[in-house]
Formats: C-alpha cells, sequence, structure tokens
C-alpha cells in the first residue's frame, strides 16, 4: 500500500465502495488506478469511489477517474460513481471535459442509489470443476438470453460459455464462478477461476491440438476477448455483438 495513499473496499449490497484516502497527484494516480482496476475485476454490478479523505495535489490526477470510468464502461460493463469530492476538487472535476463521463454525487448514499441503478442486467453463478459444468453453463446461457428477449445469441454464447468454462475444468481445476450481463451493444460472458496462469491465444496447430477448436472459437465468435488477473487467480472474458 502506498504511504500516500490508502484505501477501504465495501461490499455494500450489490455495490462496492472504495474509500481513498491521503495525497493524489501524478504519482500516486497510478496507485488510484491499480486499486480502481481490482475492485473493478471483480465484476461488482457498480462502484463506488469515495473521495471524502483525498486531498488532491495535482489536479491533472484526476483524470484516473475518468479513465477508469471509460475502462469499466466497455468491460467489465461496471458502472462507476464518485462521491463527496473536497470543495476545490468538486470544482475541477466540474470543470473538466474528460473527467464528465464521471458521475459526481454528494454523498455515499446518493452515489450508492445511483451506482445501483446503472447497474446492467447479470446473472451469476458458482460452478464446480466437474463434468456437469458445460452443460451447466449452457442453462444459464439460456436462461439469459431467454429473461434479456436476445434468443438469437443463445447459440454462440453457448459455445463461448461452455469452451472458457470447459478450459478450467481441463486446466485449472478449481472452483469458478460465471458471470453474464447485457449492456449493449454486447454481451459478455466471464469466467472467474483460482489459477493465475492466463489464459492466451496460440497458433491455430496449438489450439487443435487439444481435441478442439479451444481458444480459436472464442477469438471467431466474440469481438473482444481477454484474460485480467486478479488477488487469487483470473477471469477470462468475451464480448458477443448484441445489437
Amino acid at each position: 500500500m502506498s504511504t500516500r495513499i490508502s484505501w477501504e473496499v465495501r461490499d455494500e449490497s450489490r455495490v462496492t465502495v472504495v474509500r481513498l484516502a491521503g495525497s493524489l497527484d501524478l504519482a500516486t494516480m497510478r496507485t488510484v488506478h491499480t486499486v480502481l482496476d481490482r475492485c473493478l475485476t471483480a465484476q461488482p454490478d457498480a462502484l463506488v469511489a469515495d473521495l471524502t479523505g483525498l486531498a488532491v495535489a495535482d489536479r491533472l490526477a484526476l483524470s484516473v477517474f475518468a479513465a477508469a470510468a471509460r475502462r469499466a464502461a466497455d468491460w467489465p460493463a461496471v458502472p462507476m460513481v464518485l462521491c463527496a469530492p473536497p470543495p476545490e476538487a468538486a470544482t475541477w472535476l466540474a470543470e473538466s471535459t474528460a473527467c464528465r463521463v464521471v458521475p459526481v454525487r454528494r454523498d455515499r448514499a446518493e452515489a450508492t442509489a445511483a451506482a445501483g441503478a446503472a447497474a446492467a442486467p447479470r446473472l451469476r453463478a458458482r460452478l464446480e470443476p466437474v463434468a456437469g459444468a458445460c452443460r451447466r453453463a449452457r442453462e444459464l446461457v439460456a436462461d439469459a438470453c431467454g429473461r434479456w428477449n436476445i434468443p438469437d445469441l443463445a447459440g454462440p454464447a453457448s459455445l463461448v460459455l461452455t469452451e472458457l468454462v470447459g478450459n478450467v475444468v481441463r486446466h485449472a481445476g478449481t472452483p469458478m464462478q460465471v458471470t453474464l450481463t447485457l449492456r449493449r451493444p454486447y454481451l459478455q460472458v466471464a469466467v472467474r477461476d483460482g489459477s493465475p496462469a492466463a489464459a492466451r491465444p496460440a497458433g491455430d496447430r496449438d489450439l487443435l491440438a487439444d481435441g478442439g477448436r479451444g481458444l480459436m472459437l472464442v477469438r471467431e465468435l466474440t469481438r473482444r476477448w481477454g484474460s485480467s488477473p486478479i488477488d487469487d487467480g483470473k477471469v477470462v472474458w468475451a464480448m458477443l455483438p448484441a445489437n
């Protein structure tokens, strides 16, 4: 933990709240970015950054919140709201074009309500690394696509999620959390497991050598996919067009 920035993370109902304290400048903004990134990668329904204890030493450093919000709006589709900035920082946020992408609220209660209201539809399930996990993953996709009236995506999303879950069963061997999120123009699928080994694209020969199409299938059916490290493993995610 930085000697100039401290943080506390709490899960409040559907919203994660991170309380930042210390001095924010061009040096410590890297720490703030890392903290926010870790919170977002955990895929909460929404994220509130409480700035009550933050002293802004350089207004340019406030851009870290805009960068995090833009990243979150893409993947993992997590709305982000700031609350209770010091008066001078509140003025700078209001004046900054770059920072206007992040809503600012007066206090935590107001920010939590706003963030929760902006949350995208999500469906989550925890699966064990057993043979039936892939079947359960397909059932989850069918359920989500039925709820959200996107039946045309049930087929491709099932193939993608089955491959991601199958990779955990075959290689990681840990319990996993599966998350489906609809934030148009994308349906996002993600699998969080307990292995730090990143999923990486390989050559077609390597992908086919494992007895199936593997990650090549994910690459072909999605707009983007990636592997993001977390403290206790990784999240492998993919985005399918949902126009």
